[in-house]
């Protein structure tokens, strides 16, 4: 099968039912998306498939050819990170770190739709991501304040 993750083209010999979040952690070594719960509850590993947020631990790899794969390893670049990436770091929204990759990519979906969420916009966005750390006003604040980054970016 044949896919794009992180822009590249990839091709994959794997099982029919190989999870999305396997083919990464385990054949591709993108261990950057989160196993956790395996039961699609807490969106450690969630990571666009054609930009919409999925749970990688529920979505068949197979479902996924020929589409688009972002995984937290495609968003920004060492030493250029992306907006959310600076954000999460100045409102200090990475307590332990565990789940950031899944909220960084829900969050991305959300910026990629909504250029200037509300407080409760973000709420829902994120919902199905957990963060057993409780920091959820500050990532509120992170996504906020890299929506208003984007936009000075995007208008000057």
């Amino acid at each position: 099968m044949n896919l794009s993750i992180n822009s590249q083209l990839v091709a994959a010999d794997i099982e029919g039912s190989t999870t999305l979040l396997e083919l990464l952690r385990e054949t591709l070594g993108l261990t950057g998306t989160k196993r956790a719960c395996d039961i699609g509850e807490c969106g450690a590993c969630t990571v666009l498939v054609d930009g919409r947020p999925v749970y990688a631990c529920l979505t068949l790899a197979h479902a996924c050819a020929g589409q688009a794969v972002r995984t937290i390893e495609g968003l920004g670049a060492p030493g250029a990170p992306d907006a959310l990436q600076d954000a999460f770091v100045a409102e200090d929204a990475a307590q332990c770190g565990f789940c950031t990759p899944g909220q960084l990519m829900a969050a991305t979906a959300l910026l990629a739709e909504n250029a200037d969420p509300s407080d409760a916009d973000v709420v829902a966005a994120l919902s199905g991501n957990l963060c057993r750390c409780g920091t959820y006003p500050k990532i509120v604040r992170a996504v906020r304040r890299a929506a208003a980054t984007l936009r000075t970016q995007t208008h000057g």
